[in-house]
């Protein structure tokens, strides 16, 4: 055997197909897809054992792409037969979203649908056609489907074909496809009549398994909380407000969602580092370093960067995105729990997720309990009661007797009860719980937020930052700096840099968007100049930065920058 495949450029497909996996997100392949796509691509015959939600639509779908490619492509060149509709439909929206940058195109036929519509796009130009066993049939009889051209057939869920009575309609439809076609057949068991039917109908199959995933470690709590897409962030903030976890993981769907959410994080106030596959290697181990030892306690992931993971005391792990299967949620939620301790796993749900949440408990055989998000009076005392254990540590530690003396002569005219209030206020400011829903830092204005979740917790002691950061607000200029994620750099840095340099700890900087050679700083106008000539020329590390004023040229460079290259590696679309 040779060196296992990783990546997804490894199989060595074409960029077409390389730049659509990176949109929908994809980093690393399944087991599955790791198994069946070099076998796919060479031709042989195959049969798939894997569980639903292993990744194996892509595990066949890479392979009739990359094949449709170079095919002839005047009439279906692959044929995907599904048991129900509700497949049929998944399948090809998942082929089409694949293709899409190959101009490969695939029509789902089956039976509820408008035989006349269905007519109307198989007289188009179709590469693969994805159906029902009952409805390709229909077609076939009717003449409108031709099998003159398929290359590759497809048989998905098989041993479900079976138990809905599809038996003679499978073997009818493999009785009129070319004898020299490429059969590939997926199951979750194997029953008799499937093993009937591959030895009738396939050629000396490779078979292919993925044992089915180890049980949760009963250690680890599992909740969810039902939000919409756009409240996720306040869901977090929320979470890491009241909760206030040790150290946490949040994990990604994508590269371009862990940068936007630890760079919002950031910008609140909160100790996040990221990491995922544009970043070096160098980089990451020194992100990791900083979460083991404490020095950032939330970090924002994909699934690939933190795969290998080990550190024995992350209490939390949060699901932003849902994993895409359920072996991705075993793998994400592992990295609690760890070493007889007790952890707590967290995954954000939208509604259209309900189903996807559901089967990953089934297939993962765990049991995933909905939550409920604390109240904003839950917030507040959350907050009260951080502000009173600061306030017994500095007494504790004596930090205070350098302002009795004032104390002293303001309680001569005020009550002392009523001077400590208005002490706190002054120091924390108030605590206002509109202000806190809407996503924010501990004290101050930017609290919490509204959204949903079961454990976080967000690093004790002082406060995480400074005031509510509001984005594109009017009134504000838009800088270009020439530093960026290449430099080792993140969004916090930038804020406590200009923040320092311009004497401003108050400042209201807004959207920080980092990109790999530079960044674009939002600053309140009236402030503007100010940043330029205290940061112009300024050394971050070794490199000195210029900053001036973004212009036309410099918005058109965040949409014309090129892949990154590495050394040894092909150039691999940035997700």
């Amino acid at each position: 055997m040779g060196k296992e495949i990783t990546k997804f450029y490894e199989f060595g497909i074409s960029d077409e197909l390389l730049n659509s996996i990176s949109e929908m997100g994809f980093e690393e392949p399944t087991q599955i897809q790791k198994l069946a796509i070099p076998v796919a691509l060479e031709g042989q015959d195959m049969i798939g054992i894997a569980q639903t939600g292993t990744g194996k639509t892509a595990s066949f779908a890479i392979p009739i792409i990359e094949k449709g490619l170079r095919g002839d492509r005047k009439s279906p060149t692959s044929l995907v037969l599904a048991p129900t509709r509700e497949l049929a439909m998944q399948i090809a929206q998942e082929l089409n979203k694949i293709g899409k940058n190959s101009g490969i195109v695939t029509v789902p036929i089956y039976g509820g649908q408008s035989i006349e519509r269905q007519f109307k796009s198989l007289k188009q130009k179709v590469d693969i056609v994805v159906g029902t066993p009952g409805r390709i049939i229909d077609h076939l009889r009717r003449k409108t489907l031709s099998f003159a051209s398929v290359a590759t057939v497809i048989l998905d869920e098989a041993d479900e074909m079976l138990n809905m009575g599809f038996a003679d309609d499978m073997e009818l439809i493999l009785s009129k496809t070319p004898e020299d076609r490429q059969t590939m057949l997926f199951s979750a068991t194997m029953p008799g009549r499937i093993v009937e039917l591959s030895k009738k109908y396939m050629k000396k199959p490779k078979k292919v398994k993925v044992d089915a995933v180890d049980l949760v470690s009963s250690q680890i709590k599992q909740v969810f909380y039902e939000v919409r897409h756009s409240d996720k962030l306040k869901a977090l903030t929320r979470i890491l407000d009241v909760y206030d976890p040790g150290l946490t993981i949040v994990f990604c769907h994508t590269k371009r969602e862990v940068d936007e959410l630890s760079g919002k994080l950031q910008q609140l106030g909160y100790d996040a580092g990221a990491i995922h596959g544009d970043f070096t290697q160098n980089f990451r181990d020194e992100v990791i370093y900083k979460f083991k030892k404490g020095k950032i306690d939330i970090l924002v992931a994909t699934d690939v960067a933190a795969r290998g993971l080990d550190i024995k005391n992350v209490s939390h792990v949060i699901n932003y995105s849902i994993p895409q299967n359920p072996d991705a949620y075993v793998h994400r939620i592992g990295r609690t729990g760890r070493a007889g301790a007790e952890g707590i796993a967290i995954t954000f749900v939208t509604p259209r997720e309900s189903s996807q949440l559901r089967f990953i408990a089934r297939t993962a055989k765990t049991t995933i309990e909905k939550a409920k998000l604390p109240t904003q009076k839950d917030v507040k005392a959350a907050k009260i009661k951080e502000i009173k254990e600061a306030i017994t540590g500095i007494i504790e530690a004596g930090k205070f007797k350098d302002f009795r003396a004032v104390v002293e002569e303001l309680s001569e005219d005020f009550d002392v009860v009523d001077l400590a209030a208005a002490a706190l206020r002054m120091a924390t400011g108030e605590i206002n719980v509109e202000h806190i829903s809407e996503g924010g830092a501990k004290y101050g204005s930017s609290g919490g937020s509204g959204g949903y979740g079961s454990g976080g917790d967000g690093r004790g002691g002082g406060s995480r930052g400074g005031g509510s950061r509001r984005h594109g607000a009017s009134g504000m200029t838009r800088l270009f700096m020439t530093i960026g994620k290449d430099d080792k750099v993140q969004v916090v840095d930038l804020i406590k840099t200009i923040e320092k340099k311009t004497k401003m700890p108050g400042i209201q900087i807004g959207n920080v968007a980092l990109y790999d050679k530079f960044s674009f700083v939002e600053v309140p106008e009236e402030v503007a100049g100010l940043v330029i000539e205290s940061i112009n020329n300024f050394k971050f590390g070794s490199k000195k930065v210029k900053v001036e004023a973004a212009g036309k040229k410099d918005e058109k460079r965040k949409f014309s920058k090129k892949p990154n290259k590495r050394k040894g590696k092909p150039s691999k679309p940035r997700r």
